[in-house]
């Protein structure tokens, strides 16, 4: 890991840093600056259960569309998914699920997984779109965790890759992450080494779920 800065902007116009959280003991002072960031509309990169991945806060329409952009869309063709606290959070967001879709969830998160819901009238609002769908993640990953229950609303998030198939060396490296994107986002979380594998993405839309993507998760 990195030295932690010494100092923190309260402005998002000052120097970009690079912030060490350890997630065997978590500093909520940390904690606190990385949602400082978000609710000032910043763009952050944070470590999960599977590959470090970037976002903002999901309540900001600023930061979305700028989020957006870095993927070189627009936010209303944006397929971002969002990362809950808890699965109490998730029932703004996706309409009454199922038992064994329920049981399922409960079953294998917190957890490497990207769960694909029936949004609710919410979700659309959100992104300026027609969305029908919102991928779900509560990552097994206490720094995330503390950072969304500390904001009080989930993250909107995204890949650091173009491609769903390609990760290169720099995605688990927060110091390799710093170099590339320090232009690019406000924050760069290192919460030590990343893995590079994705989330395993499960479609929950049409009954009986689907897993479309294999990913870290070996799902029960």
């Amino acid at each position: 890991m990195l030295p932690v800065e010494s100092k923190f902007s309260l402005t998002l116009h000052q120097k970009k840093m690079i912030l060490e959280i350890n997630p065997e003991n978590i500093d909520n002072r940390l904690i606190e600056q990385c949602v400082d960031v978000l609710k000032k509309g910043g763009i952050i990169i944070f470590p999960t259960d599977s590959v470090y991945a970037m976002g903002c806060s999901l309540y900001n329409k600023a930061a979305l569309a700028k989020l957006a952009k870095l993927k070189g869309i627009k936010l209303n063709k944006a397929r971002f998914s969002i990362i809950c606290h808890s699965m109490s959070d998730l029932s703004n967001y996706v309409k009454q699920l199922d038992r064994p879709t329920f049981k399922l969830l409960k079953q294998n998160l917190p957890g490497p997984f990207t769960f694909i819901l029936t949004a609710t009238s919410e979700i659309p609002k959100l992104f300026d779109s027609n969305r029908k769908e919102i991928g779900i993640r509560i990552p097994n990953n206490a720094i995330v965790l503390r950072i969304t229950e500390l904001l009080g609303t989930p993250i909107a998030t995204t890949s650091l890759h173009d491609d769903e198939d390609t990760f290169l060396d720099y995605f688990n490296d927060p110091y390799e992450i710093y170099q590339r994107f320090d232009d690019e986002v406000d924050l760069v979380i290192d919460g030590g080494y990343g893995k590079l594998h994705a989330s395993t993405i499960v479609d929950c839309t049409s009954g009986s779920p689907e897993i479309i993507r294999q990913g870290i998760g070996e799902l029960n």
